[in-house]
């Protein structure tokens, strides 16, 4: 597996695979995954995180079911743009990934997607409680989102 430019993305989808999103946290991997028309995220149930090899094996099988071809993963950049811990942890995911799957990660800049996630879930008034499990895969979705808005722009002015 490697890392790739998103521009990169529309000839590994020609043959009908779907994008995957992913918010790693310390605690959860929150999961969604596009349609076959790449037009809308869809949230999956999030992956209680235990240790690597266990998180990663969920990880991949919960992918095999939606045919996905590529996976964006949230970078948690600082709003001054510079890289701290969180970011480190993202890169040291994929590098971990690497050899047990051939799927490229695309890093996503993913500042303030869990801020507007938990704003969505807000205002769909769902409960404190609920928030909590769907937070991460709320904002895997808005990290996917972004990512499959970006293709449609290249698409247009390509």
């Amino acid at each position: 597996m490697s890392t790739i430019a998103i521009e990169e993305l529309p000839q590994l989808l020609a043959n009908g695979g779907t994008l995957a999103g992913i918010d790693l946290g310390d605690k959860t991997i929150g999961v969604a995954v596009s349609d076959r028309g790449l037009s809308f995220a869809h949230p999956r149930p999030v992956i209680m995180r235990r240790k690597f090899s266990l998180d990663a094996a969920a990880l991949l099988a919960l992918l095999g079911k939606d045919n996905v071809a590529a996976i964006v993963i949230g970078l948690p950049i600082n709003m001054d743009g510079s890289e701290g811990p969180r970011a480190q942890k993202s890169r040291a995911f994929v590098r971990n990934m690497a050899p047990l799957s051939p799927l490229p990660f695309i890093f996503w800049d993913e500042r303030l997607s869990t801020v507007a996630a938990e704003r969505a879930l807000l205002e769909m008034d769902v409960s404190r409680a609920k928030r909590e499990t769907r937070i991460d895969s709320a904002a895997a979705a808005f990290i996917l989102q972004g990512a499959l808005d970006r293709l449609r722009t290249l698409a247009r002015s390509g």
